[in-house]
């Protein structure tokens, strides 16, 4: 381990570099390699550092970490995590953690965030995706270099071995704590560290040589097949709305159809394929199949696929009003962006427009979202039918048909369905009435 790991890197006096640094033997040697770095090119060195509130020695070893970047006039970010929710630990960890150092890049402008992720992690992360399935991509292990919107996240370790790194440190003296937690059998990733990688080095002390080669030639693939899934990839999908159709889909080979839902995918978990796996790959095609018109299911870090009749897409939940009750003004925004509006005069006849007399109803009225049950007696037929049918056969999408307004008098009688029927009580223009509304 030299300087040599820093190579492929600019460092200018504008650079500015973000070491996510957690004060373990990894993070230190690099810590102490930028160090020796800045001695050549005085760029601007930040260290982000998490306290993941696990360990009693984690606010020993904060305060260790922020004495040394006192000394050597580095600026220390700190963040401790609270509370944790239902999630697996280490993939909240990681997200939150993450999360931070962002905020440290924005806030200083960074050009680089860099990890000490080294040889040994690369091996581990490979085996566990072979174990578990992943993407081509994902079993290549994690990527030496990966491009954000406004910094590049980088790995410059990831052909060293964890020995180079002990070797490291005790030739240079640099100081650092051992995570006992990283010696507990009950993670995964440990019971590889502890047991696997062991006899796998035993067997050939240069293996992670041939683990980084095995990276290298995936990645290679990975690449060339990339091409092909990009020429398709525009043709099919909307880049906008991250959407297709599903006709258009279902024709293509079914290799292309993976490669191109793990590059939809990639727009939400960027490197952090090892939450998604082959699994998912099959569910969102499985979810294709399925003869409901619309379906939807929850992917990890709260993103959803959704089937809507023939269109097929990806989002991020968002905390949206699921039910709203408004009294009808004169002007009654909507949730969904659209507006009710009373009017004098009107012309128009379209669904989207209704007019009413008040001596049939019982005021004021209401603009509500649908309920369980709901049905509507519909201008010039008998009896009601289901507002959940009329939904359905107009292919109104699933999101959208939790905000559809629905306008009721007083006595929860269904008076208007706007932009789609028009109930019993709609007036013809011949004839008599005093409430004229309209959507738009």
């Amino acid at each position: 381990m030299n300087m040599d790991q820093l190579k492929d890197f600019s460092f200018t006096t504008s650079t500015v570099v973000v070491l996510g640094c957690s004060y373990g033997p990894d993070s230190m040697a690099l810590f102490h390699l930028l160090l020796e770095k800045r001695k050549e090119v005085p760029f601007k060195l930040v260290i982000a550092h998490v306290n993941h509130n696990k360990r009693r020695a984690s606010q020993k070893e904060k305060e260790e970490l922020e004495s040394i970047c006192e000394r050597v006039g580095v600026p220390f970010e700190y963040m401790k995590i609270e509370n944790y929710g239902e999630d697996n630990f280490h993939n909240e960890a990681r997200k939150i953690r993450y999360r931070f150092f962002e905020d440290i890049c924005q806030k200083y402008g960074a050009n680089y965030l860099m990890t000490a992720h080294h040889a040994d992690d690369l091996m581990e992360t490979i085996l566990m995706r072979i174990v578990r399935g992943a993407t081509l991509s994902g079993y290549a292990g994690f990527s030496k270099k990966v491009d954000y919107p406004n910094y590049q996240l980088v790995r410059p370790l990831y052909e060293v071995t964890k020995t180079e790194i002990l070797d490291y440190c005790k030739k240079n003296h640099v100081p650092y704590a051992i995570d006992q937690s990283n010696f507990k059998s009950v993670y995964t990733r440990n019971r590889y560290r502890k047991k696997i990688l062991p006899f796998l080095k035993k067997e050939d002390k240069n293996v992670h040589i041939h683990f980084i080669q095995f990276h290298k030639k995936l990645m290679e693939a990975s690449k060339f097949i990339e091409q092909e899934t990009n020429r398709i990839y525009e043709k099919i999908v909307d880049q906008n709305t991250l959407s297709f159709k599903i006709s258009s889909f279902t024709s293509l080979d079914d290799f292309l159809k993976k490669e191109i839902l793990a590059k939809m995918l990639s727009h939400f978990y960027q490197d952090d394929l090892v939450l998604i796996t082959e699994k998912h790959i099959y569910l969102l095609l499985d979810l294709m199949k399925r003869k409901a018109s619309s379906v939807i299911i929850q992917l990890p870090n709260e993103v959803e696929a959704v089937k809507s009749y023939d269109t097929f897409y990806l989002r991020k939940m968002v905390d949206t009003i699921n039910s709203y009750e408004i009294e009808v003004s004169s002007y009654v925004k909507l949730p969904n962006g659209h507006i009710l509006e009373s009017l004098q005069e009107c012309d128009e006849t379209s669904n989207c427009v209704t007019r009413l007399s008040s001596n049939d109803l019982e005021l004021p009225l209401f603009v509500r979202t649908r309920k369980i049950g709901d049905r509507i007696a519909l201008k010039g037929q008998t009896g009601h039918r289901k507002v959940k049918d009329i939904l359905i056969d107009k292919k109104i999408s699933l999101d959208e048909r939790d905000l559809w307004p629905i306008v009721v008098d007083s006595k929860g009688e269904i008076v208007f369905i706007p932009g789609l029927k028009k109930s019993k009580f709609d007036k013809k223009k011949t004839e008599s009435y005093d409430i004229i509304l309209k959507y738009q």
